[in-house]
């Protein structure tokens, strides 16, 4: 793999994963509504704790969120440098490539997937 990519390649991912975690926010959003319908049609001790640890990881998801975001809009301004540096033939300049981040939009994507699955599995027992 390249150590450098073209800039507009860059920018392109760096809208997807934006638009990723943004649909994502929305969703941890709906389902902490659903969560407190679950909580308030349900008194067992079970339930609760379950309610309790799903809250939990939406609060950590929300956080890890926050954290790819800054470090996307932190390489979106490393490239918008290499831009500016040289305005002329930009769209043939190349940067360092992120493959952290990628690394970590992967992760992110993997365990909010498992995150989804546990929590529609466990609405479909308690709805």
């Amino acid at each position: 793999m390249s150590d450098q990519k073209y800039l507009h390649e860059l920018h392109a991912e760096h809208k997807l994963w934006i638009s990723e975690l943004t649909l994502a926010t929305d969703e941890l959003n709906s389902f902490g509504q659903r969560l407190q319908e679950v909580n308030a049609a349900n008194t067992a001790t079970e339930i609760r704790a379950q309610v309790e640890h799903f809250q939990n990881q939406f609060i950590r998801q929300k956080e890890v969120i926050d954290t790819l975001k800054h470090e996307i809009n932190e390489h979106e301004r490393s490239i918008a440098q290499v831009a500016e540096a040289n305005n002329t033939a930009s769209d043939h300049r190349k940067a360092n490539d992120h493959s952290g981040a990628r690394e970590n939009m992967d992760s992110f994507r993997k365990i909010f997937a498992d995150l989804k699955q546990e929590f529609i599995t466990f609405l479909s027992k308690t709805m």
